[in-house]
């Protein structure tokens, strides 16, 4: 092989990019010893600008379109090479292809939760995650700044550095809004534009990167926050807490009651002692004022002595244990008899209520001379069923 094969084989007739990647910012155009011919074609296509350096110097910019490599479409790099009358050998020159259009889709979040002053919270913790696009906008402060020698640079290199621009901006951004975090959702577009324009401002003329959108897609509490609020949220939707237990007791009753049998007057009797306790306590409690706490220092009364309990003979069984007011109650309201066997801790075996020091107190009087005579007192063993 000749000379002038070889030297025809070593230089370049094309400088072009064809891009197959979706990432890709700058790529460097292979050549053999940097050397491109005379009249060479450079094709640059849509959404790439093409950048030649030369001694270390940045030189000609060429817009899209073909270009046809000359002294006169190369004035910056004649004037470094020191051509004054045109140029017929090869040229030694670096080519960089610079991606213009947007590289979307890219993901940023918060590795750690930021820390702000809620106004109605006070301090709490937020997350937020979302994406954005990048596009490169100044080619020679990109190449000087992040790419200097590289053959390639891919978004990826950068996106550790525009996720910790972008953090840093959120926490300026969430604090300087004012809005509380339960009011963020409604602005995620206000917030994501200031956001997006703050981050712009940092990159734009240090690094020639634009940042054509950005979007914030969530805003979240830690999870033991989130938990805190939905209970919250239940309790609120509820409302009166003891009004709802009183209600959820009123639907069970009408099924415990239809149990049928032995069974329903068993929990007949056992509600309606409980019922008579709770009563009697709403009653005395009336529309009256809720009690005051004692003072700090004051000294606290005595303990009330322990209440007996008492077990009651129904359905066959033993029921219970219920308490003294319980049983005095029922008694009074002819539940149970004077001749219902009872039993507490400390009587030697069932005894009928009668007998009891502590419940024949309790017992309704006898009727009035010449008044008709009550119905039939139900008895223990078989308690009637109290369908009030």
């Amino acid at each position: 092989m000749g000379l002038l094969s070889k030297l025809r084989n070593e230089v370049v007739d094309i400088v072009e990019w064809i891009d197959h990647t979706r990432d890709t910012l700058v790529w460097r155009f292979p050549r053999y010893r940097n050397e491109i011919k005379q009249g060479a074609q450079l094709i640059v296509r849509p959404g790439q600008v093409a950048v030649f350096v030369t001694r270390g110097q940045l030189a000609d910019v060429f817009e899209p379109g073909t270009h046809t490599l000359e002294t006169g479409n190369l004035p910056i790099l004649s004037s470094l090479q020191g051509w004054r009358h045109g140029f017929e050998s090869p040229f030694k020159s670096e080519v960089y292809f610079v991606s213009t259009r947007q590289i979307t889709e890219l993901k940023w979040g918060t590795p750690n939760p930021l820390p702000l002053r809620d106004p109605e919270f006070g301090l709490i913790r937020l997350r937020a995650y979302g994406t954005f696009a990048l596009r490169a906008y100044d080619p020679k402060a990109l190449l000087r700044e992040l790419v200097g020698t590289d053959d390639s640079f891919e978004a990826d290199e950068i996106h550790e550095l525009m996720r910790g621009l972008i953090n840093t901006s959120l926490a300026e951004v969430l604090g300087n809004s004012g809005l509380a975090a339960l009011d963020m959702a409604a602005n995620y577009q206000v917030l994501a534009d200031r956001l997006r324009l703050s981050v712009a401002e940092k990159v734009d003329d240090e690094y020639g990167l634009d940042v054509p959108s950005l979007y914030l897609v969530n805003i979240s509490f830690p999870e033991e926050v989130e938990k805190a609020l939905d209970a919250r949220t239940s309790m609120n939707v509820i409302g009166d807490l003891g009004q709802y237990q009183r209600y959820q007791m009123g639907q069970s009753m009408p099924i415990a009651a239809g149990s049928g049998g032995g069974a329903g007057d068993v929990l007949g009797i056992g509600m309606g002692l409980a019922m008579a306790g709770g009563m009697q306590g709403s009653l005395q409690q009336g529309g009256a004022a809720p009690q005051q706490l004692p003072a700090a220092g004051a000294v606290p009364p005595p303990l009330p002595a322990a209440q007996p309990t008492f077990h009651v003979a129904a359905g066959g069984g033993s029921q219970g244990p219920y308490s003294l007011q319980q049983v005095v109650q029922a008694l009074s309201a002819g539940q149970i008899t004077p001749q219902t066997l009872v039993w507490s801790a400390g009587m030697s075996g069932w005894t009928p209520a009668g007998q009891v020091p502590q419940l024949a107190g309790s017992m309704a009087p006898p009727p009035l001379p010449g008044a008709p005579a009550p119905a039939e007192t139900p008895s223990a063993a078989s308690p009637a069923d109290d369908e009030t």
